[in-house]
């Protein structure tokens, strides 16, 4: 029964292990994505495009010209900023002389206390160059069924961002990105883009360096165990 116990609890240290030096990775890649796409030279976003791989565009600089569709904007709901919840604000913006928009994320707006009252985001829409950088939407832990689908007034709001349901609402196609607006152009909210990790990939090696030293100290108590029991 010992031994069978340090077994388990030997591979269950090592398994634990393994996943953070794996995480440590994942954070390392993620880091230097971050540091390319923003070292990496401005993209003019053009809608004939083709095969855009969202991945290796993310974290790219990126400018677009074009005009707001301001009478049809998107709320995401249940988004954080330095602990208060309110919603993050999607404005399609039409690429110049296309039919194709890209969803702008324009920042982010707290909560009313009533809910039923919506946050004002209207503003005047015209012609504009508009810069950001590429990413991805904002992601939920746990996606309930339903989530993806828009409020039917204007401004709508989502949950869960799934641009063909958006593009289906709008009537026109939608790129499969997001650009997150530059904090030194005009028309935006609370614009705080994630440029770190919550944690470093220097510490997931600790916490695996910690792992694999207790199942080194777990094998050498076992052994010692083993030899008490046999000196009897």
């Amino acid at each position: 029964m010992p031994t069978l116990a340090y077994f388990a609890f030997l591979v269950l240290l090592c398994v634990l292990g393994t996943w953070q030096l794996s995480r440590s990775e994942e954070k390392r890649l993620f880091l230097e994505q971050q540091a390319q796409g923003a070292a990496s030279e401005q993209i003019i976003l053009l809608s004939n495009q083709n095969d855009i791989d969202t991945d290796k565009l993310r974290y790219k600089k990126t400018q677009a010209t074009g005009y707001y569709d301001t009478a049809h904007q998107f709320l995401i709901d249940n988004q954080f900023s330095a602990g208060k919840v309110g919603y993050f604000v999607l404005t399609p913006f039409i690429l110049k002389g296309e039919t194709v928009g890209v969803l702008v994320n324009r920042g982010w707006l707290p909560l009313n206390p009533d809910r039923t009252v919506l946050p004002d985001v209207n503003f005047k829409d015209e012609p504009i160059v508009v810069s950001g950088r590429i990413n991805h939407f904002p992601s939920v832990g746990l996606k309930l069924a339903g989530a993806e689908i828009p409020t039917n007034s204007w401004p709508s709001v989502i949950q869960v961002v799934d641009v063909n349901v958006l593009a289906k609402k709008l009537a026109y196609p939608l790129m499969p990105f997001q650009i997150e607006l530059d904090k030194n152009q005009q028309s935006g909210f609370k614009r705080e883009w994630q440029s770190m990790t919550v944690m470093l990939p220097e510490q997931h090696i600790a916490y695996a360096i910690q792992w694999f030293a207790l199942a080194i100290t777990l094998t050498i108590l076992f052994i010692w165990y083993s030899y008490k029991k046999n000196d009897k």
